[in-house]
């Protein structure tokens, strides 16, 4: 293995579209969303392990959730797991673990990935990220991992790249497209020159932080004020006063749609951003009628498509319904078709309004 490698895994959102199983205070990363017996950290864990040593894998997460990812990843180095004093995106978080980085080892080189997709055909996503990692070793160069449609998917973000470039694996990148509309999407899909973005980001440490320094100068000058407080005691009362000042913005916005040098390789294996319950869903073994069930005291009876998940001993019977979304916990039952998905956002607000903090 080579020890330059390391890989930063992003750890601390809420998951509030898979509420009410992801709350505030256990979101659905520490979750087994998918009735696998590993909660989605400990299988994005246990992916690069297979390929990065143990103590080259740092989790970068909300400070609420260090002791999560403790109990978790028992086998992790506690000084692998980064505490965020605030939640400031994911452009907060990579200029953190890529000045961490650089201390400790002035050739580190990165995968920067979230903590909540599924990734299936674990060779094809070994093979892709080390092919990356040798790539930007030997360039100045940031690649983000693009997944080939299947369909077109208004879910997703979009990456355009120039198929007359590059060497036949890795392409430079032409513009990067948030969530399409259907017809958009189709147009991308049709074209075949776009690739759904993974979000999955290869980088030197050194060459993200001089794009900080190029593209968010006002953010490159705050962390490197804290620099030499990097692993050491210091470091975290550094990182609070840091956090204060920082600017929440998405690396996407941050860096990647400014930066010349950023190149995308298309991959085949199987992806999902597990971003909702009907991606959950179609990600899950169904029964006859389609229905995919977590919880060991459900009987679906004329019932077909639905995605029920029970976290709760009591018997559920589930009679005579089509495609609904049905989430049962010990304190709280959310019903709603899965059509509606997008809504639960809004629904979450609406407990909020109604019941204040106690069911989020």
């Amino acid at each position: 293995m080579n020890r330059n490698n390391y890989v930063a895994i992003m750890a601390g959102g809420i998951g509030s579209r898979f509420w009410p199983m992801s709350r505030a205070h256990y979101p659905k990363q520490f979750q087994d969303i998918l009735n696998t017996g590993k909660t989605l950290l400990q299988s994005t864990y246990d992916r690069f392990h297979a390929f990065i040593p143990n103590n080259n894998i740092f989790i970068v997460t909300s400070a609420e959730y260090v002791h999560l990812v403790k109990a978790q990843l028992p086998d992790l180095p506690a000084e692998n797991i980064i505490g965020e004093p605030e939640r400031k995106n994911t452009a907060a978080c990579v200029a953190y673990i890529a000045l961490k980085l650089k201390q400790l080892n002035a050739n580190a080189n990165l995968v920067v990935a979230p903590s909540d997709h599924l990734i299936e055909d674990q060779h094809d996503f070994e093979y892709s990220c080390l092919k990356a990692l040798d790539f930007t070793k030997n360039n100045n160069a940031f690649v983000t991992l693009g997944i080939k449609p299947t369909h077109a998917n208004t879910g997703y973000g979009y990456i355009q790249f120039d198929q007359t470039a590059g060497d036949n694996s890795i392409y430079p990148v032409e513009r990067f497209t948030e969530k399409p509309d259907l017809q958009k999407a189709t147009e991308f899909y049709n074209s075949g020159s776009y690739l759904w973005n993974a979000g999955i980001f290869i980088w030197k440490a050194t060459d993200i932080l001089n794009a900080f320094r190029n593209y968010m100068p006002d953010m490159y000058d705050i962390f490197a004020c804290g620099a030499t407080a990097m692993n050491s005691p210091l470091e975290q009362d550094a990182i609070k006063h840091i956090y204060k000042y920082c600017e929440s913005i998405s690396i996407d916005f941050a860096i990647m749609e400014k930066a010349k040098n950023v190149f995308v390789m298309p991959t085949t294996f199987k992806w999902s951003d597990l971003g909702t319950w009907n991606s959950a869903w179609e990600n899950f073994d169904k029964d006859s009628t389609q229905n995919a069930v977590a919880g060991n005291n459900t009987l679906m009876v004329d019932a077909n498509g639905c995605m029920v998940h029970s976290t709760d001993k009591k018997l559920l019977l589930i009679g005579g319904v089509d495609d609904l979304i049905i989430i049962n916990t010990p304190d709280t039952l959310l019903i709603c078709k899965k059509e509606n998905e997008q809504q639960i956002k809004d629904y979450v607000a609406k407990v909020k309004q109604t019941k204040g903090e106690l069911y989020l």
